[in-house]
């Protein structure tokens, strides 16, 4: 992480302090008029200001409405707005060496750059075009941001300076997947929680791939839970959750890669309901109504026949894990995979992927007037304030129409200019719409209205939103939380825990320090005064660590990992519970009598895989593994080991070895030709290191018969370097299997 701080000045904002009630909890946000996460401060879209604009002209100048335009916010990425700063998630320095990813903010008034928090993307497939697809999220009790990275790096980020707070990589620590399709969620908070989801493929019970949402404290960034959804998804998906009170409790509705809507309890994780919407991932966020009421869309296979797309109404005050479905109605063949539903009054706006947008009666789902065509494709969401909805289509086509009567008509429309496409979606906030485009983040305020009385005041309350049903109603302790949920420590460290109760509803109670047992499942001891010590000598190995009240149960997951050096030669016949990523695409097996573990290539969305072994917080260290392809097979696999975030492949069809740590943007790799072939053993070396603030990469193969050549095979200088790395493996099984064996990392 590169922090980069701009030398303006700027003084203490002067700000009007409010409560805003979400879901029946006060929420502190330091300006009613922000926009400080995706959707919005109601989390859907909308927005009570007014006199706004109803035209402008893209090429600026006076009478354009244009604000400022910052091309240094060039991106896919939706803005938000918190304490006069305008924050998005950008690429930085493309194209060269040093091309990367990089939270910005700007000032509110002026679009002046204030700072950027730059970081590597790494050991990710996501093409360079596509970073920044998540947004940033902010909280203006802790005056900070929150944002993931395109490689899972999910980052809590002081709004003032851009330091940042902490960081947590969700594909080391928990197998997230950074994909080609580069769908990365958005992060949400709720109370004292910062939210984020994706597909892992984690360690031990979590090892199966899953949608899976986390739940870290945002203050220090400790995992406070955790649930999974249906093993085996089709999708990674970029559903970014709404948080209501429904039936008198806070409910986290989102969809999820295995095609259903989910409703969980924000506290504690517990799912409440879930509905089939479709047979592949959701990517749009719902809708949810004052009366409980969930609207969702999808662009795929329904989970019955063979029409593509729909729109779903969910009774969600009806659903229940034990109850049938509770969908009301579905409107078939309206294919809206990317825009997300925008609810106003008694009409339902939806835009399908080709950009018609279609207005139903949410009653019904009835259309309730001819779809009417904006352009050719649409990715943003649409927006509604001040009487008028704004949105704008993929190829730069921005639109501001009316909702009427008889369905909707157009006030303004013009094409912005070429360069200009739209992967985010317009905002508001303090009288200006807020346009991201990939050639530049448009400020839009009313010219002729502008100055302090250009915004109507906005008077929130809390009679707009369910109440949450108070705790006095339901006082029995139903749920015990174990945190933190998950960690990992050495041989004889310890961890102190805390338990929280919750009722029935997910709400906190007081907790009796009395009728608490622990236990240690695994290498270590846990006192009753809740503080556990891994076993000195316990090498690579899980503990499950319980709370007990009665009959109710608590457990946190720790892995146990040493320090270097490490050893690996899997004559347990074990694939090692502590690697991340690793036990459902490896499995044990003997070769000629040897124990190895295999890269199996029966698994068709995990042969092309990364697996991770242990601390995050690694560098300078050496790792070395025997690998050898399946004989007898005419195509050859890839087979690489990683260290401090780079991999060392040795490529089959290329017949190649080389380091690199982004494979899609290879802007520091080097490549060397090397001959190889099936049934033989080679081994593989890299050393990572860092000097004079580069890092230094060094990596050689050789038949493991042979004595080790002194020279190195490749050897590559990132001049913006990881500094910091899980050791692991890489491997692509797609053309054949092939095995691991003697692995070791050791300091350099």
């Amino acid at each position: 992480m590169r922090v980069k701080t701009s030398s303006l000045r700027f003084g203490l904002l002067s700000v009007w302090l409010c409560c805003l009630v979400v879901g029946g909890s006060a929420a502190t946000i330091a300006d009613e008029l922000d926009w400080a996460n995706w959707r919005g401060p109601f989390q859907n879209g909308t927005s009570f200001e007014t006199r706004l604009i109803d035209r402008f002209d893209p090429k600026g100048g006076s009478g354009s409405n244009v604000l400022w335009k910052s091309e240094i916010a060039s991106g896919i990425s939706t803005p938000i707005v918190m304490n006069g700063r305008v924050f998005t998630i950008v690429r930085d320095q493309p194209g060269t060496s040093q091309d990367a990813e990089k939270v910005i903010a700007l000032d509110a008034d002026s679009g002046d750059l204030l700072w950027e928090n730059v970081y590597n993307v790494f050991l990710s497939d996501l093409p360079a075009e596509r970073v920044g697809w998540s947004n940033v999220c902010g909280d203006p009790e802790l005056d900070r941001v929150y944002a993931l990275g395109a490689c899972c790096l999910l980052q809590s980020i002081d709004a003032t300076t851009g330091e940042t707070a902490w960081s947590r990589s969700l594909s080391e620590e928990f197998g997230m997947l950074s994909t080609y399709g580069g769908r990365t969620n958005t992060p949400v908070i709720y109370e004292n929680l910062v939210i984020i989801s994706g597909v892992t493929t984690g360690w031990d019970a979590t090892a199966r791939p899953a949608h899976r949402f986390f739940a870290f404290d945002k203050q220090s960034g400790t995992l406070v839970w955790s649930v999974s959804t249906r093993p085996l998804p089709e999708d990674t998906t970029f559903s970014t959750p709404i948080i209501k009170v429904i039936g008198g409790q806070p409910v986290m509705v989102a969809g999820s890669g295995d095609g259903d809507v989910y409703g969980i309890q924000p506290r504690t994780g517990k799912i409440l309901w879930h509905e089939a919407v479709s047979r592949r991932g959701i990517n749009t966020s719902v809708a949810v109504d004052s009366e409980g009421n969930v609207y969702t869309t999808h662009g795929e296979e329904n989970p019955e026949g063979t029409a593509m797309g729909a729109v779903v109404r969910i009774d969600a005050t009806h659903a229940s894990l034990e109850s049938a479905s509770a969908e009301v109605w579905r409107t078939e063949e309206i294919m809206c995979g990317k825009s997300s539903p925008l609810l106003v009054g008694d009409r339902l706006y939806v835009v399908e992927d080709s950009s018609r947008l279609r207005v139903l009666n949410r009653e019904t789902g009835e259309e309730v007037c001819p779809p009417v065509k904006l352009g050719t494709a649409m990715r943003g969401s649409l927006l509604y304030a001040d009487g008028k909805i704004y949105g704008c289509t993929s190829q730069g086509v921005f639109h501001v129409l009316k909702p009427t009567e008889e369905g909707i008509e157009s006030v303004f429309k013009v094409r912005l200019p070429r360069g200009h496409e739209v992967g985010g979606s317009p905002i508001v906030s303090h009288g200006r719409i807020y346009l991201p485009t990939t050639g530049g983040l448009f400020c839009l305020e009313n010219e002729s209205d502008a100055g302090s009385n250009s915004v109507a005041t906005v008077k929130v309350s809390s009679e707009a939103f369910e109440p949450e049903l108070p705790v006095s109603d339901d006082p029995e302790i139903a749920q015990l939380q174990l945190i933190p949920a998950e960690a990992m420590v050495r041989p004889g460290e310890m961890i102190s825990y805390e338990v929280v109760a919750f009722n029935s509803r997910g709400q906190r109670l007081e907790l009796p320090l009395d009728g608490l047992t622990f236990e240690a499942e695994g290498a270590g001891a846990v006192g009753r005064d809740g503080v556990f010590q891994a076993d000195g000598q316990m090498q690579h190995g899980a503990v499950a660590v319980n709370v007990r009240r009665g009959e109710l149960l608590a457990t946190s997951r720790v892995r146990v990992v040493p320090s270097l050096p490490w050893t690996f030669d899997f004559s347990d016949g074990e694939v090692p519970i502590t690697w991340v990523g690793a036990r459902y695409r490896h499995e044990a097996r003997s070769v000629d009598g040897e124990p190895v573990i295999a890269k199996v290539s029966t698994i068709p969305k995990g042969t092309r895989s990364q697996a991770w072994f242990g601390p995050t917080d690694l560098h300078n260290y050496t790792i070395t593994a025997d690998v050898k392809a399946q004989s007898g097979t005419s195509k050859l696999p890839d087979m690489g080991v990683i260290a401090q975030r780079y991999v060392l492949d040795l490529m089959g069809e290329s017949q190649k070895l080389q380091i690199r740590t982004w494979a899609a943007q290879l802007r520091m790799a080097q490549s060397v030709p090397v001959q190889w072939e099936a049934g033989v053993w080679y081994t593989l070396k890299l050393q990572a290191s860092l000097d004079d603030g580069k890092a230094i990469l060094k990596g050689k193969v050789w038949p493991r018969e042979e004595a080790e050549p002194d020279a190195w095979t490749v050897t590559a200088i990132d001049e913006a370097p990881n500094r910091n790395g899980s050791p692991g493996l890489f491997g692509n099984a797609t053309n054949a299997e092939y095995f691991i064996d003697n692995v070791n990392v050791r300091e350099n």
